[in-house]
């Protein structure tokens, strides 16, 4: 029934795959290149490594709820299948679970370090600048968004101080991959977002901008790779970005040639693919 609340809702407005590749990439950033403790146990018996993942998850929550609650208009043009707002849950809900959420996430934050309290306030703070403004202006929410990814991983190793270049590597990786795919998304959902006053790249640019901008990031994207990987020295990770530039040559083959709605859809999965192809490449080094 319309304008009612289920928990069913509220797990979906949650984007729950999403929560699971956010705890999956930071349980595997501190397994594989964090391995041990403040205290020199194995970081896998560390209950902050817990307390930090399930933070990270809450303010990941509380931030898809308040983007779809600013986005429910554009949704109804982009997505109208997909609308949880107004036909599952009501607007106060929303904003009562977001507040919620974003008080326990950042309270969690603050009981394993001040510091990455801290940072968790500032990540939902950002969270919510985007889904109320920056997400309507060109690159800027798109560059919140992956930053905020990329963060997402950096905070284990900053948390336990170790390996710190090479959880960056990934941390870099994650903000270049999701960037391109906010981009993407865009692209996806310009019809919606042009009719509602949005600026994003598609829409100040023009389509075959556009992707011409997601070019420029991609070669940035490899250049940094390589920089911070010959820094590291570490031969497994020369041999998994060598075996990944391929499959990301044919990702960004099919962006070129990808012109309409469903492909730019395919792509936007596609990119997540890639994000747990290098999670999964920790277990190698």
């Amino acid at each position: 029934m319309a304008q009612s609340f289920s928990f069913w809702s509220l797990f979906k407005i949650s984007r729950p795959a999403n929560l699971i590749i956010v705890s999956f990439a930071q349980l595997m950033t501190a397994y594989f290149l964090v391995e041990t403790s403040r205290q020199g146990l194995p970081v896998l018996q560390d209950i902050n490594l817990y307390l930090l993942v399930l933070s990270t998850v809450i303010i990941t929550a509380s931030g898809y709820m308040i983007n779809d609650y600013y986005d429910v208009k554009i949704d109804y043009i982009n997505k109208p299948n997909e609308v949880i707002i107004g036909k599952g849950m009501k607007r106060r809900m929303v904003i009562f679970f977001h507040t919620v959420l974003n008080f326990t996430g950042i309270g969690i934050a603050w009981y394993v370090s001040p510091r990455v309290g801290v940072i968790t306030f500032v990540s939902a703070f950002l969270l919510w600048l985007y889904s109320n403004q920056l997400k309507r202006l060109p690159f800027i929410g798109n560059f919140v968004v992956a930053l905020l990814t990329g963060v997402a991983i950096w905070i284990v190793g900053y948390y336990y101080q170790q390996s710190e270049l090479l959880v960056l590597t990934y941390a870099i990786f994650a903000f270049f991959i999701n960037l391109i795919r906010e981009i993407i998304k865009d692209i996806e959902d310009r019809q919606g977002d042009r009719k509602h006053g949005c600026k994003t790249l598609p829409i100040v640019l023009g389509f075959r901008n556009t992707k011409r901008v997601i070019f420029v990031i991609a070669i940035a994207f490899v250049c940094a790779i390589l920089t911070v990987t010959f820094k590291i020295n570490n031969a497994s990770l020369f041999y998994y970005f060598g075996g990944l530039s391929f499959l990301f040559f044919l990702f960004m083959y099919k962006i070129y040639i990808a012109d309409r709605k469903e492909h730019f859809t395919q792509l936007s999965i596609l990119s997540k693919l890639l994000m747990l192809t290098g999670i999964i490449s920790m277990g190698l080094l």
